[in-house]
């Protein structure tokens, strides 16, 4: 997928500032383009990832050009494109094999018991949980 980017051209004091139009409210920016760039793949990724999460769909990406006629502002901003790698949306279950102490998987399975979970559904809360709160 690639997802057309605005961005609005840095200076000696000012960053170089990226929106990410088809995505509401994702944007980014970096002291480079280069770094602007890399940090827009990183906003689309985690903007994606929380959409999902909340069970809300993706929108597709549109054409620069029907973009670049919503806003005026955007007209003399640079365009680019960022692409994302689809299997960041990839919802297929998958089974893996891990290694813990007992202790630990004994922990694991109360707590996800208590929550009325099982454990494959408590770690990949857990995970989603912990994912959110440390970005």
């Amino acid at each position: 997928m690639h997802y057309p980017v605005a961005i609005e051209p840095g200076t000696e004091t000012e960053a170089f500032g990226v929106v990410v139009p088809d995505l509401p409210g994702c944007f980014s920016a970096g002291d480079t383009m280069e770094e602007a760039m890399a940090h827009a793949e990183a906003a689309i990724v985690t903007w994606m990832e929380m959409a999902l999460d909340a069970g809300q769909e993706i929108p597709q990406p549109s054409s620069v050009e029907a973009l670049r006629k919503k806003n005026k502002q955007w007209k003399t901003w640079v365009w680019a494109v960022v692409k994302v790698d689809p299997a960041v949306l990839d919802e297929t279950l998958e089974r893996v094999n891990i290694s813990l102490p007992r202790r630990v998987l004994h922990r694991l399975d109360a707590l996800a018991q208590a929550a009325g979970e099982t454990r494959s559904g408590f770690i990949a809360r857990m995970a989603l949980e912990g994912h959110h709160t440390a970005a």
